[in-house]
C-alpha cells in the first residue's frame, strides 16, 4: 500500500549519446546510474539505440509527425523528473546522432524538454574532457526550457581514468558523486518547492525589467 505522507522517489532518465560499443561515454553513464540509484533515485537507463531517428526532414514531419525514436524519448522524458546524459564531443560541438534527435522530439506540443532538470556529462580522451562539446549541447536545451545544472562534468583522459566500475582517482570520484548528488537534491526541490515566478527574455542583453510583463502566473508551492 502506498503511504500518501511518502513523497515518490525521484525519477531520473540516464543514457549516452555515443553509438559505439564500448563508448567512455556509456561507461560514464553507467557510472552516473549507479549514483543516483545509490542516492534513491528510480533510475530509467536507456540506450541511444533506443531513439532511433532519420535525418530531420520537414516535409516528413508535416506529413507523418515525429518518428517511432522520437516519440520513444518524448514518452521517457514525461515518465521522468529529470534526465542526465553523457555525451561526446566531436568536433568541439555535440554528435550530430543527438543534435539530430533533440530536433526531432521538439517539434511535439507541449515541449517535452520544457522544465525538466538536465545533468551534462562527458568522457574524453584530450585533456579539455569533452567540455566544449557540453557547451554547444546546452544552448538547445536551455532554448527548449529544460533547466541545465551549472556544474557540468567533463572527465578527461577518460580512457586512463576507469578502475573498473569507477574512477580510479578516489578525489574525482567522489567529485564526480558530489556533482550528481547536487543535481538530484536540486531536481528533487524543485518538485516539492518550486519558482514563485518565471520570467524569460526574446535575446541576449535585454535591460534589467524588460521581461516584467512576461512573468508567468505565480506557482502554487506544493505543500
Amino acid at each position: 500500500m502506498v503511504d500518501p505522507n511518502v513523497p515518490p522517489t525521484l525519477k531520473v532518465l540516464v543514457f549516452s549519446a555515443s553509438l559505439r560499443a564500448g563508448s567512455l561515454n556509456t561507461r560514464l553513464a553507467h557510472l552516473a546510474a549507479r549514483v543516483a540509484q545509490q542516492q534513491g533515485a528510480t533510475v530509467d537507463v536507456a540506450s541511444m539505440r533506443d531513439f532511433d531517428v532519420p535525418s530531420f526532414d520537414g516535409d516528413v514531419d508535416a506529413a507523418s509527425g515525429p518518428p517511432a525514436g522520437a516519440q520513444e524519448l518524448r514518452r521517457r522524458l514525461l515518465d521522468n523528473d529529470a534526465f542526465i546524459i553523457a555525451s561526446p564531443e566531436y568536433n568541439a560541438s555535440m554528435p550530430g546522432v543527438l543534435k539530430n534527435l533533440i530536433d526531432w522530439t521538439s517539434r511535439f506540443r507541449p515541449q517535452p524538454f520544457d522544465a525538466r532538470h538536465g545533468l551534462l556529462m562527458s568522457a574524453s580522451p584530450s585533456l579539455s574532457g569533452g567540455n566544449r562539446g557540453l557547451w554547444s549541447l546546452r544552448m538547445p536545451f536551455e532554448h527548449l526550457g529544460a533547466r541545465i545544472f551549472p556544474d557540468m562534468f567533463s572527465l578527461a583522459m577518460a580512457h586512463k581514468a576507469f578502475d573498473g566500475e569507477v574512477l580510479a582517482d578516489a578525489a574525482l570520484q567522489k567529485r564526480f558523486e558530489m556533482n550528481v548528488q547536487a543535481f538530484l537534491s536540486l531536481a528533487e526541490a524543485a518538485r516539492h518547492y518550486p519558482c514563485i515566478k518565471r520570467a524569460w527574455v526574446e535575446f541576449l542583453g535585454e535591460p534589467p525589467g524588460a521581461g516584467l510583463d512576461r512573468v508567468d502566473e505565480v506557482v502554487q508551492v506544493a505543500p
